[in-house]
């Protein structure tokens, strides 16, 4: 009997449409708070604070912090601090993925609830009970989980998301496709195809990879217009809402695999990489992982997509093929150090994890 599963669904309230960030106070008047910090950036916040109504809302007494940039320790712990010195019951996080990652960490170490309003639709941040983790200087440090609690709301405006730079949506595209790409074969095994919330992870990353494959070029057009169809809007909220429930609904099963321990390893042995969103970075995973599962023919049908999209191929496209063997050694033991890339019903060593980064560049260039 299967019993190695932990179901985390989502975000106690979801609402995505225009003028949503009003109903905000709704949910803090039901979280009893008072005292709230508000955690932001710079350029997004400036466009964000037009569209949240209640900061003079004599209900509620604001405090502000602008990070970093980066989802860090130690900036999480500079947040859970200021949440003890001023008596803070409720962080509101407004801004993208890492922010999101960021609020979510340092709630956890402050035993406090939080909300998120995404500004842009990147990845599956603002949903997902974990955080991925870097050191201020951008190399990754993997991830840590919120066991205390998801978010008490994800709420935004797609007025607001819409008026974001257009390649954090099409990074957002790659990171939610590669869900299904990930665990397809994972949940394939005998042992996990017939348990119902693994199943239910499977049918919503297929089909949010199905539909994102389909309409993305439309939605893409959208944006760069300005336009706020509902195609923008279905896609958006699958990149940030959809492909978190995936992860929430399958655990380590259906959350990530090889792709993300690239996406990884790139991250703290390749430091020209940091200049790859997130997204991007795992773009090129959703090929490593196929190469490593000798699915050629998935990344063939692939790629006339990734090309349109102007996606990641390989790491000499990219132009950070590493010029010693030794770095891509060090990613190679760093990657098969990983428990989520074991979950891949295939062979793996490290012999075999280094063929497949060199198979893979051959085949591109080929």
């Amino acid at each position: 009997m299967f019993n190695n599963l932990t179901v985390k669904v989502g975000p106690q309230v979801y609402r995505y449409n225009v003028n949503a960030i009003d109903t905000i106070p709704e949910v803090l008047r039901e979280y009893s708070a008072k005292k709230i910090l508000i955690v932001h950036g710079t350029i997004s916040w400036e466009k964000a604070k037009k569209k949240i109504n209640f900061l003079n809302h004599n209900s509620f007494k604001f405090f502000y912090h602008q990070y970093t940039g980066v989802c860090s320790y130690d900036g999480a712990t500079k947040i859970a601090d200021k949440v003890e010195l001023e008596g803070i019951d409720f962080i509101i996080g407004v801004g993208g993925g890492s922010l999101a990652d960021l609020v979510g960490y340092s709630a956890h170490l402050a035993n406090v609830s939080f909300g998120i309003i995404p500004t842009l639709a990147s990845n599956c941040a603002p949903w997902t009970p974990l955080s991925v983790m870097y050191k201020e200087n951008g190399e990754s440090e993997g991830k840590t989980e919120h066991y205390l609690r998801q978010a008490a709301f994800l709420i935004t405006d797609p007025e607001l998301v819409i008026d974001a730079p257009v390649k954090y949506f099409v990074a957002g595209l790659a990171d939610t496709i590669a869900k299904w790409y990930e665990c397809e074969s994972i949940l394939d095994q005998a042992h996990l195809k017939d348990e119902p919330f693994l199943r239910l992870a499977g049918y919503t990353a297929k089909l949010s990879s199905e539909v994102i494959i389909e309409h993305s070029a439309q939605a893409i057009k959208d944006m760069k217009n300005k336009e706020v169809t509902h195609n923008f809007k279905v896609l958006s909220e699958i990149i940030f809402g959809v492909a978190g429930l995936v992860g929430g609904l399958g655990d380590k099963y259906a959350r990530n695999a090889a792709a993300h321990a690239m996406h990884d390893a790139l991250g703290k042995y390749i430091p020209a990489s940091q200049k790859f969103l997130h997204g991007e970075k795992v773009a090129y995973g959703i090929f490593y992982q196929m190469a490593l599962e000798q699915k050629w023919g998935e990344i063939d049908k692939l790629l006339p997509y990734y090309k349109e999209l102007d996606l990641p191929l390989s790491l000499k496209q990219m132009e950070i093929y590493p010029e010693d063997e030794a770095t891509l050694i060090k990613m190679v033991d760093f990657i098969n150090s990983l428990e989520k890339v074991h979950l891949v019903p295939v062979p793996i060593s490290k012999d075999i994890l280094f063929k497949a980064i060199i198979d893979l560049e051959n085949y591109i260039q080929n």
